[in-house]
């Protein structure tokens, strides 16, 4: 998907990535479509690449800790009123992706390919490829207001 910083490809490739990555996501487009949720092409071709991967990073980071996240749509599942909700809310179409910090944060893609934090509030991580920089080095992602809650 793209070029990283060698530091984030060396931390991409010891969780599983390759180059050329391409991963069935039949699975999970079946499973939220049932209840609602249809993945859109930036989320069908993030979730071809690191579908599956679980990228172990902590310490200090650039802006805040680095946080371990995992890439499974099906870890959100049953926060599909969640996604929905805050995608409407912010005028897009969020996908879940997995999850951040253990199952704290959620993570979700919208139709632009940007990469969100999804809780009680919404976050951008900016557009792939720099979210992925940006969760891998351990930037802050910038909260989105949605003129209140």
């Amino acid at each position: 998907m793209s070029s990283w910083s060698p530091r984030v490809e060396a931390v991409l490739k010891a969780s599983g990535w390759t180059p050329g990555r391409r991963v069935d996501t039949s699975r999970w487009r079946s499973l939220f479509e049932s209840v609602g949720l249809s993945m859109h092409d930036a989320a069908q071709a993030f979730l071809q690449e690191f579908g599956g991967l679980t990228v172990n990073v902590s310490g200090p980071g650039i802006s805040c800790a680095r946080t371990p996240f995992e890439l499974d749509p099906e870890l959100a599942w049953g926060e599909e009123d969640r996604f929905a909700q805050w995608g409407e809310a912010i005028g897009r179409r969020l996908y879940p992706l997995g999850e951040l910090d253990h199952g704290r944060f959620f993570l979700g893609i919208d139709e632009a390919g940007v990469v969100h934090l999804v809780e009680t509030w919404v976050a951008g991580f900016g557009p792939m490829p720099h979210a992925m920089e940006n969760l891998v080095l351990g930037v802050a992602p910038r909260r989105i207001d949605d003129g209140g809650e």
